[in-house]
């Protein structure tokens, strides 16, 4: 491996990690948040009562979820107590403010993916080492927020995805993931850890990233007339 290529795997690698801090101190606090407020106008006060509507990230940073996401680019905030009893209809109340998580890392890889386009027409029209670290940067940041929502999709409990799959499934079906959950999360986090889940959700992320791609569709004309290109 020449010079070069040493110097770009390692600014590449520190960019990654760049990344993954910037998804520990912002988007962790932001998912978490999205849960308590989501809740919260539903009538729970229960993430008010435990403080949890705000964007401080030592109010929801897990010590060992965050190190997760250093370590794997995956992990977990520090959960979001939820009171279904408080809902109207408790179990679409619980599919809606466990959707909210998602829904904030999928809207803050959309806004990744807008400053990723405008460090993208910057370097081209004036490049630069700075914006083309830049540039990976928040490509970095925008696919680790879409894996982070296509992960708490997965209808595996605890991940957000199973209290959502609950509002289409029965109380009986309910019971029986509850009484197995730890062994289906013990075969999960095996699962993930084998690898044979990273095809699949690389392809699912790809997929996503290229639709973002396609709904911003007009961040690239601005930027070409903005850069004269």
């Amino acid at each position: 491996m020449g010079g070069d290529e040493i110097l770009t795997f390692t600014v590449e690698t520190i960019l990654k990690y760049g990344a993954r801090i910037m998804i520990v101190f912002m988007i962790i606090p932001l998912h978490e948040f999205a849960h308590a407020w989501s809740a919260h106008k539903m009538g729970d006060p229960t993430p008010r009562l435990q403080n949890r509507l705000n964007l401080n990230p030592f109010n929801h940073i897990d010590p060992i979820g965050g190190l997760m996401i250093l370590v794997s680019g995956f992990g977990w905030g520090r959960p979001v107590q939820v009171n279904p009893n408080y809902f109207k209809k408790p179990r679409k109340g619980m599919a809606l403010s466990a959707a909210a998580g998602p829904i904030a890392n999928v809207i803050a890889a959309v806004v990744g993916v807008i400053i990723y386009k405008v460090m993208y027409y910057a370097y081209y029209a004036n490049p630069s080492d700075v914006l083309f670290w830049m540039t990976l940067l928040f490509r970095f940041f925008t696919q680790i927020n879409l894996g982070l929502a296509i992960f708490n999709l997965i209808p595996i409990p605890p991940l957000d995805g199973s209290k959502i799959l609950s509002y289409f499934t029965s109380y009986k079906i309910d019971r029986k993931i509850e009484q197995y959950s730890l062994y289906i999360m013990i075969g999960f986090v095996l699962l993930v850890f084998s690898g044979l889940l990273d095809r699949p959700l690389g392809a699912v992320n790809d997929a996503l990233f290229w639709i973002i791609d396609k709904l911003t569709f007009w961040v690239d004309p601005i930027m070409r007339s903005i850069f004269g290109l």
